[in-house]
């Protein structure tokens, strides 16, 4: 892709949009940069571009600028509907993502996952088992580290596992993995996609330019995603939990089974697999699978999957104080991921929810409640909204905090030896912090500070 010498306006001065301006001026490309913030509140990483020629622009979007370049980047965070997007494809201009403009710019093949929760432990999971195969590998995207950044460092050989949002794939147009796999689609986003359909949509944009040669691995157990199976063009494979499938990933007798080409291999059983809970099960079935058709063999999935120890702020042990253990969830970023979080729990549980307000519906989430949850602990935007369904669902033992340390606080007053205080908080977290990471961190700290270690 020769693209030196062009006019590119990236949208969006964050995590995605800084590093693909770097990478794009890097090659001959003269940059526009704008974010609707303004200059004040962007991030520190704005300074990787003091004393480079790119224009910056802040403080909103304004719509000449879709007149002056010869395409887009949009960050993931940036609505695809602002008047700027929408003049500039008025204008017959390109508007896509990193990942797709990393996608042309690589001949390294890539294995990426969606869905609506699990990605990142699969990502992280399958990045493990690849490199363990001697495989080098790349584990890039939504999991911290945009791929543009790394496609000058890969070879063809070598392999990006990548974490791909909705938001991602709505802007990408070539976009093709080797290996792509959709673990489940449960509704979220629904305040930037409007609707179930239009979330599903998006996500399919990630086997929609495959070819035979090509697979695409999909939840059996989800009937959303099983369905998906009628609109692909490469080879499909199922990976289930509950039923034993006659091609696939599956559970038999205990045992983590992959049958494919008319070989079946008992991989590890499942009480070996180090991660506890049955999504990640769900996961390790759907990273097992992927990297089977990657060529990996049986004995080093079955490695890592004993050894591998989860994702930090995905359902984290962070320390036990009086009896009492601490877990940062701050990934459970919608009522489905954290329902999962919830039901892996073994202790009566001191939960902390609440957060962004993404348009998601709580009854079902308050539902898992009963024999699990013993006090709920809410804040941020959506605590009077989840207060609702709690109450509506007969759950009463609720207190309303301002911030992370009372509610940590709160929950070393509620709790006593035996149970756990659990941060999920089934919402986003940009209320209230920069992301997810930083969330999970500050729950962290708060904890440490209960013990006095700072």
């Amino acid at each position: 892709m020769d693209i030196k010498g062009k006019n590119v306006l990236v949208l969006g001065a964050a995590v995605t949009g800084i590093p693909t301006a770097l990478e794009l001026y890097n090659m001959g490309c003269n940059i526009t940069l704008n974010d609707c913030k303004p200059l004040a509140q962007l991030d520190e990483y704005i300074h990787d571009l003091d004393n480079l020629s790119i224009e910056i622009i802040t403080g909103g979007h304004p719509i000449e600028l879709a007149s002056n370049c010869d395409f887009i980047v949009i960050s993931p965070g940036v609505p695809t509907d602002i008047p700027l997007v929408k003049e500039a494809k008025k204008l017959g201009k390109e508007v896509i993502s990193e990942v797709e403009l990393a996608y042309r710019m690589t001949q390294t093949p890539i294995a990426a996952i969606t869905g609506t929760n699990g990605k990142t432990t699969t990502t992280a999971l399958l990045g493990e088992i690849m490199k363990e195969s001697g495989r080098k590998t790349f584990v890039v995207g939504n999991i911290g580290n945009p791929i543009i950044k790394e496609v000058k460092n890969a070879a063809p050989e070598d392999l990006f596992v990548l974490e791909v949002s909705s938001f991602q794939l709505e802007t990408t147009v070539h976009f093709r993995p080797k290996v792509c796999a959709i673990l489940n689609i449960t509704p979220d986003h629904l305040n930037r996609h409007k609707t179930l359909e239009n979330y599903i949509d998006a996500k399919t944009k990630i086997f929609r330019n495959q070819k035979q040669e090509d697979y695409t691995v999909l939840n059996w157990d989800d009937e959303q995603t099983r369905k998906l199976s009628s609109l692909t063009k490469s080879k499909t494979l199922f990976f289930s939990r509950k039923d034993i499938l006659d091609e696939g990933a599956y559970v038999e007798n205990g045992y983590l089974t992959i049958s494919y080409k008319n070989k079946k291999e008992r991989i590890i059983d499942i009480k070996d697999i180090f991660i506890p809970g049955e999504h990640n099960l769900e996961n390790a079935l759907a990273a097992s699978l992927m990297a089977y058709c990657l060529g990996v063999e049986a004995h080093t999935i079955q490695k890592v999957l004993k050894e591998f120890k989860g994702v930090e702020h995905r359902i984290e042990y962070v320390t036990e104080i009086d009896g009492v253990i601490y877990y940062n969830d701050s990934k459970g970023t919608n009522p489905d991921s954290s329902i999962k979080a919830i039901k892996t729990m073994t202790r009566p549980t001191i939960l902390i929810a609440g957060g962004y307000d993404k348009g998601s519906d709580f009854d079902e989430f308050v539902s898992y409640f009963k024999g699990k949850v013993k006090a709920l602990i809410l804040l941020g935007e959506t605590a009077d909204k989840i207060k609702e369904s709690a109450e509506k669902a007969g759950f009463y033992n609720i207190y309303k905090v301002s911030d992370m340390e009372e509610a940590v606080k709160k929950g070393k007053e509620l709790a006593t030896p035996g149970d756990c205080v659990l941060l999920s908080p089934a919402c986003a977290s940009w209320d209230m912090f920069k992301n997810f990471e930083e969330r999970g961190n500050v729950f962290k700290d708060a904890v440490r500070r209960l013990r006095g270690a700072e």
